[in-house]
């Protein structure tokens, strides 16, 4: 693999931080001890989340000292509003890390003027990862010496298209069930794979195309680039490129428009839809019900510690990560995981 371009040391540094990432992730997955928490969003978090997220800062501090940061779990840095921002997913598909469920990835991505320019995805637990940066291409592979190049497919009608998605449920939020529906009887395939599997099988040329109706910028920068660079299209769903739309639309480029008659919406659209009674059944990521401790059952002596947070995390309009835990207990796996309460 060559590489020529302003970011290449970029992605060395990427894969340094996954490399340490995955070993603090991997030695956390399955734990016995695991801790696992509700957010008051009701989505979940663990200790590995916030361990691996606070690696990640500090080594870019060290080696990005110029650089904002912005994290799913501690939010924005104090450098908001510099030209260059990491963006990062310590683990995305925490559901399926807390379950047992091997299909969980850190996400490490950088934005340039806002623009995505570089991004890694590290799947320890499949033993796979991906990696692009503008002008470079992206590839997959144990490391930049020994890596693969990545292609999208080919197929150029719907009816012979494999499709991924994550779930129902945020599209009937966003009053597009039926439109959904109707498009996948249409197709050749589709399989709901999730999370950033689903995005890496489309720069692999395995899917053609994905589509996810609620996304946070987290969970895309680091997608982007792979996609784009393997010579896809990445959009929202109103079909605005990159990855501040507040959805996705991921594509080899020749199904993306006829997918985008089918499932595109903006905001405004959603809102009207849940103003005139459209039902909002919640976030699929959500814990469930039975997951949460009840008041009288929660023991604050028992509660997992609490990563620290980092400092100064206001800034450039975002809203940071809110840090009011609740332990939940996990249901038996099979692989002796316990929530952080028991």
């Amino acid at each position: 693999m060559s590489a020529d371009t302003s970011y290449e040391q970029d992605v060395r540094l990427a894969h340094v931080l996954a490399d340490a990432v995955d070993k603090i992730t991997m030695e956390r997955f399955r734990a016995l001890d695991l801790s696992v928490s509700a957010k008051t969003d009701k989505t979940i978090v663990s200790d590995a989340d916030q361990a691996a997220e606070n690696h990640i800062r500090q080594q870019l501090k060290r080696a990005r000292s110029r650089d904002a940061i912005l994290g799913e779990e501690f939010g924005a840095s104090e450098h908001m509003g510099a030209q260059r921002t990491w963006v990062v997913d310590p683990i995305d598909g925490t559901s399926n890390f807390v379950r047992g469920v091997p299909v969980w990835a850190t996400l490490i991505g950088l934005l340039d003027n806002g623009e995505p320019v570089a991004g890694l995805v590290s799947a320890p637990a499949i033993g796979r990862r991906w990696w692009a940066a503008k002008g470079m291409g992206a590839w997959t592979g144990r490391n930049l010496t020994s890596a693969q190049r990545l292609n999208v497919s080919t197929v150029s009608r719907l009816e012979d298209a494999s499709f991924s998605y994550s779930a129902l449920e945020g599209w009937s939020d966003v009053g597009k069930l039926d439109d959904f529906l109707a498009m996948t009887s249409t197709l050749w395939r589709t399989r709901a794979f999730g999370d950033f599997w689903s995005y890496m099988m489309v720069a692999e040329g395995a899917v053609d195309f994905a589509a996810e109706p609620e996304l946070a910028l987290h969970d895309m920068a680091a997608l982007v680039p792979i996609v784009v660079e393997a010579g896809g299209r990445f959009t929202s769903l109103a079909g605005r490129d990159g990855c501040h739309g507040g959805n996705a639309l991921a594509s080899n480029g020749l199904l993306h428009d006829a997918a985008l008659k089918h499932l595109s919406f903006t905001p405004e659209s959603a809102a009207a839809f849940r103003a005139a009674g459209g039902t909002v059944r919640g976030a699929a990521n959500n814990a469930p019900a039975s997951m949460l401790a009840s008041d009288s059952d929660a023991d604050p002596a028992a509660a997992p510690p609490t990563a620290p947070l980092p400092e100064n995390r206001h800034g450039h309009g975002m809203v940071e990560a809110d840090y009011v835990t609740q332990p939940i207990a996990l249901p038996h796996t099979g692989a002796g995981s316990t929530g952080g309460s028991q």
